[in-house]
């Protein structure tokens, strides 16, 4: 792709979540984008939300060094890093003010192809507040042109 090239993407997100004992899954489809900036993607799409009638905005970054950043927008804003066998401390910015968290990464795959512009992202991942575990989480995100 060239620099700064915007490409219209089809998206596909499944998550499971396990938390205090119970599974749940979450499934997405969307139409978005992709956009290379240098080495950094970006994919962008538009999360819509059960409570709102307002869709949060999603951007996925997948950096040069293989790193991953899930940054979701929006009143609740909160940004992600997954590096492979890594603990990354963020902040998720909530209506009650900021809370702490981290994740883990256990595994953490990026593939990408050029004919068609495609790709899949594999993290799998612990999110911590403070030293308690919330819940592991298995985030697969695939994108065709």
């Amino acid at each position: 792709m060239e620099a700064r090239k915007t490409v219209p993407v089809h998206i596909q997100v499944q998550t499971e979540m396990f938390q205090g004992g119970e599974k749940k899954e979450y499934f997405l489809e969307a139409k978005g984008q992709i956009v290379q900036i240098g080495g950094t993607l970006y994919i962008r799409y538009q999360e819509p939300q059960e409570e709102s009638e307002e869709a949060v905005p999603v951007t996925v970054k997948i950096l040069p060094d293989g790193s991953v950043q899930l940054i979701r927008a929006g009143e609740m804003r909160l940004r992600l890093k997954f590096d492979y066998q890594k603990r990354n401390d963020t902040f998720y910015k909530t209506p009650y003010g900021m809370i702490e968290v981290s994740t883990f990464t256990s595994n953490l795959r990026v593939s990408l192809r050029d004919q068609p512009i495609s790709g899949s992202i594999l993290v799998d991942y612990e999110l911590y507040g403070g030293a308690d575990k919330l819940g592991v989480y298995h985030l697969r995100l695939n994108f065709t042109a």
